[in-house]
């Protein structure tokens, strides 16, 4: 071996050209089989920092799945409990996910998902535990909730939406995040809950544990509880008039004000109180899964009852239209946030 085909290290080592030539060629099979099985090289967030690139209507949900920013709670993110059959689903068609919602835009989905991970490059947490382990161990149902918290300015009051699903599955994807986006941009604190499937009871214990927990924990959380509204839609919209209806502590949220008001999209439920919070409602003439004339009938019974009620109708947004995007019912959300704010009893973010 010749003196040309040596590298020095330094005055006492040398190294063969070969020998580096191999070592790198490990390095370079090391990082293949990396990415082809899905490992994640990555360092902690620092802030104003992307981990990656975000996320575009062309990648699939499994990319979400297995996205550094959502680690440890991507399948929170998604409706189903098993979404295994969905993975290789562009966003694109997104919709697929949630065949109860109509007008689901892929590119609202796509923003409010790299909203949240804008927040999570920044170092701030973005989805919380409301229950403890040791209630997880005693239900393992429990180990599919979970809050996810966008934000808006610190000590603003906050809002938290229940999306709707059938309690098949829970649409957060479209009734949830893009409406969460929508309020942390008005300067609103805005909660989306994950709760179990499968039994309206259940669903609806969820959210006045939730409660509870945002309550408990505002001032860590930085939000302002007075006031605070509760939005829902199908049936997230039921849980919303269960808790509205009889409060809180019937369900387990010990501790747990009224909220200021309550914004209740396209469901059938039809329950009236004299002690209901004020109640934005709102639904398109062509839904097929909701009756108009049952929310006609729930808003006069509400106002006979004295309750504060503003009741917007549409006619082409269908069932589970969420922001209103693509829709006639594009800026119903600005309404029920004026609503909110002439009868939360706060001055505005």
């Amino acid at each position: 071996m010749g003196r040309d085909e040596l590298y020095p290290l330094d005055n006492h080592a040398l190294i063969s050209k070969e020998y580096v030539c191999r070592f790198l060629a490990m390095i370079m099979l090391f990082l293949v089989v990396c990415v082809e099985n899905g490992v994640a090289m990555n360092v902690a967030p620092t802030p104003d920092t992307h981990e990656v690139a975000p996320l575009t209507v062309r990648d699939r949900v499994g990319d979400i799945v297995r996205h550094p920013g959502f680690r440890g709670f991507a399948h929170l993110l998604l409706p189903w409990d098993d979404n295994s059959a969905y993975l290789d689903t562009t966003l694109a068609d997104v919709g697929r996910l949630m065949p109860y919602h109509g007008h689901v835009r892929p590119d609202v989905v796509v923003h409010a998902l790299n909203r949240m991970l804008d927040d999570a490059a920044k170092g701030l947490p973005i989805c919380y535990d409301f229950y403890t382990e040791q209630q997880k161990q005693a239900d393992s149902g429990k180990e599919m909730t979970a809050l996810f918290f966008l934000r808006g300015k610190p000590g603003a009051p906050f809002a938290l939406i229940c999306p709707g699903g059938g309690f098949s599955y829970v649409g957060s994807l479209h009734e949830g995040f893009p409406l969460a986006v929508e309020l942390s941009a008005r300067g609103y604190n805005a909660f989306v809950l994950r709760y179990r499937v499968g039994s309206e009871l259940r669903a609806t214990e969820d959210l006045a544990a939730a409660l509870a927990y945002v309550t408990d924990h505002a001032g860590q959380l930085g939000v302002g509880v007075d006031g605070y509204s509760l939005w829902g839609g199908s049936a997230g919209a039921r849980m919303v008039g269960n808790i509205a209806q009889y409060g809180a502590a019937r369900f387990g949220g010990v501790g747990v004000p009224a909220p200021g008001a309550v914004v209740i999209a396209y469901t059938g439920q039809s329950g009236i109180s004299s002690t209901y919070p004020p109640t934005f409602m709102t639904v398109s003439s062509d839904d097929r899964i909701v009756s108009e004339a049952v929310m006609d009938e729930r808003a006069a019974g509400l106002r006979r009852a004295g309750v504060p009620v503003e009741y917007r109708k549409y006619r082409h947004a269908g069932h589970g239209f969420g922001t209103g995007a693509g829709t006639d019912a594009v800026g119903w959300m600005e309404r029920a946030v004026r609503f909110w704010e002439e009868h939360g009893g706060f001055d505005g973010p």
